[in-house]
């Protein structure tokens, strides 16, 4: 651990910040990909079907849960990457909290380190809330 611990030491506001946006780049363009791949297995299979707008239909039960949505991203259907994407999307937030707690750490900021372990705990409330 002598590596990290002499990586801690050299962390500043301006690498945190810059970490953080590039995390936050990173996971945006990432979720888009995977989006956009989706999107083109899914038309390229279902793009010559009409659609039929006179009754909803919710969603699927296999895109219910993270399981359901691996399951089906791994089997290469469209809908299942393109849910995917969604939850990376959702997931680029959770990590840049989950640096910033780390990050905060590292300063020995105690403070903003509970502040952003109550941010962190809502969100994952609101997620595991939520039924994903």
């Amino acid at each position: 651990m002598p590596g990290l611990i002499s990586s801690l030491k050299n962390w500043d506001d301006q690498r945190t910040e810059t970490f953080i946006g590039n995390l936050l780049r990173v996971g945006v363009l990432l979720a888009a990909s995977v989006v956009g791949i989706g999107a083109i297995i899914f038309l390229h299979k279902y793009g010559g079907m009409a659609s039929d707008y006179r009754a909803f239909h919710g969603e699927p039960e296999q895109f219910r849960t993270i399981r359901g949505i691996f399951h089906e991203a791994l089997t290469f259907r469209g809908r299942g990457i393109i849910q995917l994407g969604l939850v990376l999307l959702m997931a680029t937030p959770v990590a840049r909290v989950i640096f910033s707690i780390w990050a905060f750490a590292a300063e020995k900021d105690r403070m903003y380190v509970f502040f952003t372990v109550i941010v962190l705990a809502v969100l994952l409330f609101s997620f595991l809330g939520s039924g994903i």
